[in-house]
């Protein structure tokens, strides 16, 4: 049995990002004392996850545009299933750290074979809110992941949290077998070594799929952003405690979910020209915003500029994703796999040079929330109206 609409599956798929990453921050202190080993060193279980879905994108993209997007999806999901549980039942830190390398790779399989399934199911155009909605479904997970996590700890200990991954996984790829079509066009193109430079640079040599994929990673930068400067600026500056900093970064992923499934529809009337300029500008705002109001001691002084700024970013990967997809019908697992690349570890190579730089949490921030604004200026003011015009797409 397989589904008309396979974009409930592809929703599915790119939440096991997401879960790998919010619903054990909870179990974090557990996990150290369980281990023996500080908190620190557990909380590095974050960026390793992160390396290995970046990193992974450049092998799983080739993959799926050589083998198809279903097989390397459930490969994917039976991944996760086996590291889930390896660092459910992990006795040191070493099998931890493992474990969280293997759960990145399987995840980036996940995320690559779904941007790639949408982008071959619903073609160049239609292909742009799907994407913006698949954001919408990311953005539910921190929202209620450590809730659920909180819970899980809770009454069943740190591990639990991983086994819920593995049950997740297990279900996921049951219906993936019995579900999800293959969608990767007849065309494809899959000659040639599985890795090789000029696989990758026959896309970032596109000056369209250039344009929007930086101006991704700037918008997820900020989200990073945010994510990484919110603790330090709500609980360690502003004194609030654990609680109501949940509220306030709760009360954000549903602006977020909001704005996600919205936004496709607002791009749909006001056009894409004028939503770019609106998203870029939106966020821009939101930066002097963030920046003017940095002596305030109140948390809606530095949130209503983030809310600000979220809804901004809903416009821009409404557009960026499937603008930056939509020449590569034929390479569209490559595509999509450098596309993450770009947003995933692109935006936190962005963060970190942002975090060495000694500037305070409100001052980065305010700088991220402009740099789209920045790009958008300047590649206007080169080659902008070359790379921001839509290119002749494969359907």
């Amino acid at each position: 049995m397989r589904l008309r609409n396979p974009l409930p599956l592809f929703m599915m798929m790119v939440l096991f990002s997401p879960l790998a990453i919010d619903i054990f921050l909870p179990a974090i202190p557990q996990m150290a004392e369980a281990l023996s080993v500080p908190v620190a060193w557990v909380q590095q279980s974050l960026p390793m996850f992160m390396l290995a879905f970046g990193a992974g994108q450049l092998v799983a993209g080739p993959l799926a545009d050589r083998y198809g997007r279903r097989p390397v999806a459930l490969v994917g999901t039976l991944l996760y299933v086996a590291t889930s549980a390896m660092a459910a039942l992990a006795t040191d830190y070493s099998m931890l750290m493992l474990s969280r390398l293997g759960q990145g790779f399987a995840a980036c399989a996940l995320s690559v074979a779904a941007f790639a399934g949408v982008r071959d199911y619903f073609g160049a155009e239609r292909s742009k809110p799907m994407f913006s909605y698949l954001n919408g479904v990311i953005c539910i997970v921190p929202a209620a992941a450590p809730l659920l996590g909180g819970l899980l700890t809770h009454w069943w200990g740190w591990a639990s949290n991983f086994w819920f991954m593995a049950g997740y996984g297990a279900l996921v790829s049951l219906l993936l077998w019995l579900m999800l079509p293959e969608t990767r066009p007849a065309e494809t193109r899959s000659e040639g070594r599985l890795l090789s430079l000029s696989r990758y640079m026959s896309v970032v040599s596109v000056p369209t799929f250039r344009f929007y994929a930086v101006l991704a990673m700037l918008g997820m930068a900020m989200i990073i952003g945010y994510v990484s400067q919110s603790p330090t600026r709500l609980m360690v500056e502003l004194g609030l405690d654990a609680q109501s900093y949940a509220i306030w970064f709760g009360c954000n992923a549903l602006v977020n979910i909001i704005a996600a499934f919205t936004a496709p529809k607002m791009v749909g009337i006001v056009g894409q020209k004028r939503s770019l300029w609106l998203g870029v500008m939106l966020m821009a705002a939101a930066g002097v915003a963030e920046y003017s109001l940095r002596g305030s001691m109140q948390p809606l002084a530095f949130m209503g500029p983030v809310f600000v700024a979220s809804i901004a970013f809903s416009f821009l990967i409404a557009i960026c994703a499937g603008s930056a997809l939509a020449p590569f019908g034929d390479r569209a697992g490559t595509a999509s796999a450098l596309l993450g690349l770009f947003q995933m570890t692109g935006a936190a190579i962005v963060v970190g040079v942002f975090g060495a730089s000694g500037l305070t949490a409100v001052e980065q921030l305010s700088l991220m929330m402009a740099l789209p604004l920045v790009w958008v200026l300047v590649c206007r003011l080169t080659r902008g109206r070359e790379m921001m015009r839509p290119v002749s797409a494969q359907a």
